[in-house]
C-alpha cells in the first residue's frame, strides 16, 4: 500500500479539505536530523511546525530548544510549559516587550534576537517600564532577559570592481567590530545579558544542491562562513571579557557542515520534520514526505481532468511555480494555466495514470513546511493507515502569529 493509499485509508470518513502528519515518516525525520547533526544539539524551528504537540514530540525524541519567530509566540509556548525558546527575529512588539520584561519565567526561558540599537532602546524601554514590579518579585530578583544577535552570513565575492551578494538580505551585522560594538551596547544594558550569536547560511540551507553552481556557492559559503563565526567570536569575546554560551547555525538543509563549524554550539531544523515540497530537490538528505493536504474530486470537466474541491494554498517567497503545491496522487498534477485554486483546483492526468471519479481523494503537499498549518484547525496524526491522534495546530489554540 502507497503512502497515499495509506492516508486515503484513514482518513476515508473525514470531509476534506483535510491535514495530515504521516508520523511513521515524521519520526524518521527527527531521527535523521539528529544523526546528520552527529552530536551537536538540534533546535526545532516552530514556524516550520506550528503545531503544539508535534514541537513536543520533536522535543521529546531529543531536540533541545524552540526557536520560535514571534516573541509573542515564544511568551505563549513558555506560558504553556516549553522552555528554552530562542526568538529567531527581532522584534518592535511592545506589548510583547513589557509582558517579557514583567514575567520571571519568561526572562528565565527566552533569548531575545538583536541586530540594531534601535530594537535595544525598546528593550530598555519595556525593562525600566518593568522595574519597580516584576510578577510580585523584587526588580532585584528578576533575571536578565538574554540576547543574541543575528549576524549576517551571506557569501559576498569580488568580481572585479562589482561585489556579489549571495544570501539574504537578513542582518545589518557583518564584520567582527561591528557585532563586538552591539555585544558591548547588550552588556552595558541594565537587566540585559549576552548570550548567544546567531549565523543563519540561508544560501546553503535553503537551496536544493541538485545545480552544480549552487553546489558551488554552497562549498564557498561554508569555507567563508567557518572563518568569519570563529572572527566574530574571538571579537565578541574581547569586548565582554568573556564567551557567548549560545553559537547557532544552519538549517535542514546545512546541518552536515554547520555543525561542524568551528564554534557552533547548536543548529536548527524544522522543515525537515514535514519535508515540504520545496526540499524534494536536495541531495544531502533522503527527503521523507510526512505534511500532507487532501482534497475531493468534485468534478471531471472532460476526460483527462479532474477538478478538486478547496487546495490554493501557494507558499510565501517569489511568486512562480515553485511555491506551488506538489500533488502526490500519481500520475496527476496541477495545470499550467490555473495552477491552485482558490475554491476549485484543476488537475491532469499524465498517459498512463489510473483515472480519478467523483468524490475521490487526492493527495498534495505545501511548498513550504508550517504555513500549510495556518489553513487549518487540527491536522489528524496517521500511523500505517490509521489516525491515533487529533491535534489542534497554532489556529486551531486560537493562536497566529503573522
Amino acid at each position: 500500500m502507497t503512502q497515499t493509499e495509506r492516508l486515503a485509508r484513514a482518513t476515508a470518513h473525514l470531509p476534506a479539505p483535510v491535514a495530515v502528519v504521516d508520523l511513521d515518516a515524521f519520526d524518521a525525520n527527527t531521527a535523521d536530523l539528529r544523526r546528520r547533526a552527529r552530536g551537536v544539539p538540534v533546535r526545532v524551528a516552530s514556524k516550520s511546525v506550528r503545531v503544539r504537540s508535534l514541537v513536543g514530540r520533536a522535543l521529546d525524541a531529543g531536540f533541545q530548544g524552540v526557536m520560535a519567530f514571534s516573541l509573542a509566540e515564544a511568551l505563549w509556548l513558555v506560558q504553556e510549559g516549553t522552555s528554552d525558546v530562542l526568538v529567531g527575529y527581532p522584534t518592535v512588539d511592545t506589548d510583547a516587550l513589557a509582558r517579557l520584561a514583567s514575567d520571571v519565567r519568561a526572562r528565565r526561558e527566552i533569548t531575545l534576537m538583536v541586530d540594531d540599537v534601535a530594537q535595544l532602546a525598546l528593550l530598555d524601554a519595556a525593562l525600566r517600564a518593568a522595574a519597580p514590579v516584576g510578577s510580585g518579585a523584587s526588580s532585584g530578583a528578576l533575571p536578565d532577559v538574554a540576547v543574541c544577535l543575528d549576524v549576517d552570513a551571506s557569501l559576498r565575492l569580488d568580481v572585479g570592481p562589482l561585489q556579489l551578494h549571495l544570501g539574504t538580505r537578513r542582518s545589518p551585522l557583518r564584520t567582527p567590530g561591528n557585532v563586538a560594538a552591539l555585544a558591548r551596547r547588550v552588556e552595558a544594558l541594565p537587566g540585559a545579558r549576552l548570550r548567544g550569536l546567531m549565523f543563519y547560511e540561508a544560501q546553503v540551507a535553503g537551496l536544493p544542491d541538485t545545480n552544480p553552481a549552487v553546489r558551488m556557492v554552497k562549498r564557498l559559503s561554508v569555507t567563508d562562513l567557518d572563518r568569519r563565526r570563529a572572527e566574530v567570536r574571538d571579537a565578541v569575546r574581547a569586548a565582554v571579557g568573556h564567551d557567548v554560551p549560545l553559537v547557532n547555525s544552519g538549517g535542514t538543509g546545512s546541518l552536515e557542515t554547520s555543525s561542524a563549524g568551528p564554534a557552533v554550539t547548536e543548529v536548527t531544523a524544522g522543515s525537515g520534520l514535514f519535508v515540504p515540497g520545496l526540499f524534494d530537490g536536495y541531495r544531502a538528505f533522503d527527503p521523507r514526505p510526512a505534511a500532507f493536504f487532501g482534497l475531493d474530486v468534485v468534478r471531471l470537466p472532460a476526460p483527462g481532468w479532474a477538478t478538486a474541491f478547496g487546495g490554493g494554498y501557494v507558499a510565501s517567497g517569489p511568486a512562480g511555480r515553485s511555491r506551488l503545491p506538489r500533488v502526490a496522487t500519481p500520475g496527476w498534477s496541477l495545470t499550467g494555466t490555473e495552477g491552485a485554486g482558490e475554491v476549485m483546483t484543476p488537475l491532469r492526468r499524465r498517459r498512463g495514470a489510473p483515472p480519478l471519479a467523483v468524490g475521490d481523494r487526492v493527495w498534495l503537499r505545501h511548498a513550504k513546511a508550517g504555513e500549510l498549518m495556518e489553513r487549518f484547525d487540527v491536522v489528524h496524526l496517521v500511523r500505517g493507515d490509521a489516525i491515533v491522534e487529533t491535534v489542534p495546530t497554532y489556529r486551531g489554540e486560537g493562536r497566529t502569529f503573522g
